[in-house]
Parts: structure tokens; sequence; C-alpha cells
């Protein structure tokens, strides 16, 4: 059977879902209104400028523990017949949840400045994560597809 890890470090397609991660990353962010969107925003922009070419890395690291964490989410998408898309739409506490356990772990780890600037949007980080979700869905589905 494959699984989403084997799919989303196919390394054919690999620098395509990083970058489309990156851009939904991006988008994202740029979306981000009032207090909270400006703290969002000054923590992305610290981190970009700590280390240019750190969000891609970032995600090409990840990517296959946020695939491993969202593998039984897809099981369970697949077991009822429902695309991954409009499964992540019906449950976006649960895959932020998901991907977030990721990089919580990987938070404890960080170097000063990336794990201070974790730290302080982390409070947020469920909801911010949570709209994302129907992107990412896409995201995943488009190359599950392919």
């Amino acid at each position: 059977m494959t699984t989403l890890n084997d799919v989303l470090n196919d390394e054919a397609q690999r620098a395509a879902i990083i970058e489309d991660c990156c851009q939904l990353i991006d988008s994202e962010v740029a979306q981000k209104k009032g207090l909270g969107g400006m703290a969002v925003k000054a923590g992305y922009k610290l981190v970009q400028g700590i280390k240019p070419g750190f969000v891609g890395g970032v995600v090409a690291k990840l990517l296959p523990e946020f695939a491993d964490a969202l593998e039984p989410l897809r099981s369970q998408a697949a077991a009822k017949g429902q695309s991954l898309s409009t499964f992540f739409q019906a449950n976006p506490g649960r895959v932020a949840d998901a991907l977030l356990a990721v990089t919580d772990a990987k938070a404890e780890h960080a170097d000063g400045a990336v794990k201070a600037a974790y730290g302080k949007l982390r409070g947020s980080a469920k909801k911010n994560v949570e709209s994302a979700v129907p992107g990412l869905g896409e995201i995943v589905e488009k190359y599950l597809a392919a």
C-alpha cells in the first residue's frame, strides 16, 4: 500500500511539493490581520532573516514526519470514502494537532532565536495551522493523484 510518506517524499516530485508548501505558508502569513497577524508576520520575517531559505529547509526536513503524522488521517478518509481534502476540511483541529506535535518536538531542540520565536507564536499556532488545512489538503491530494 502506498503511504503519504511514499508519495510526499518521492524524489521526482519532492521539490514541487516543498515549493507548493512554501507558497501555502507565504500566503497564509500574508493573510494574517490585526495584532496577532503582525506578530506572525514579524516572527516569520525574523526566521527568514536569520537564515534565508529556512522555511523551505524546514519543510524539506519535516516532510517525512508530517507525512507519517498525517497517514492515520489519510487512512481514515479512505475508509470513509472521502477525499483527503474533504476530510481535512472537516477535521482541521485533528490535522493541526498532528502537524503541531511534530513541530513542538522539533522546537524543543531548536537554536535560541528560532525557539524563542516559535514559543511566542505557539499560543496561536493551532488557529493559524487550521486556517491552512484546506490548502494543505489540496496540495497533498494533488500529489496523491499524480
